[in-house]
């Protein structure tokens, strides 16, 4: 599976901890208006520094590395990529790349909670589209967790 990923903060820096580990993924790039903030991502959550070296999005696939840039917009319409992870925090971001996305037929894993609580059921709804594709929340983000420990609240105490 390929991988875009948009935003390297907090929840970006964790998901590249994981992915390098992850059997079939391959995050081709990695997109962040800081591009030192996201090479430093790969860098030190146990990438070598060559595997975050890629010279371009056909370098990155050709070799199987990751390209870190500026511009979100060549993960979004790069055809080789299928997910795209979008963690920006911005909103107006979030639901721009989620369009984008959309529009180019990617997967949607949505952790910009901002985004998805302004504009999420709109983005998420079925709708004739020439492409498939689908739009998921990631589990682990805050409003899932505050969710979770409601629910375990709400449970009767005999369980």
């Amino acid at each position: 599976m390929t991988v875009g990923l948009i935003g390297a903060g907090k929840f970006g820096t964790m998901f590249l901890s994981q992915a390098r580990l992850t059997t079939g993924l391959h995050v081709v790039g990695v997109a962040d208006l800081d591009v030192t903030r996201g090479a430093q991502p790969a860098q030190h959550r146990g990438w070598p520094a060559e595997a975050c070296a890629a010279a371009s999005l056909d370098d990155a696939h050709k070799r199987r590395t990751t390209l870190v840039t500026g511009d979100a917009e060549t993960l979004l319409t790069d055809p080789r990529i299928e997910v795209i992870v979008e963690a920006t925090g911005v909103p107006g971001a979030g639901i721009h790349h989620a369009l984008r996305a959309i529009e180019n037929g990617k997967h949607i894993v949505m952790v910009n909670v901002e985004a998805d609580a302004l504009a999420g059921p709109l983005l998420a709804r079925p709708a004739p589209r020439p492409l498939a594709w689908s739009y998921s929340l990631a589990w682990g983000d805050q409003p899932a967790l505050i969710c979770e420990h409601v629910d375990w609240r709400a449970l009767p105490a005999s369980r």
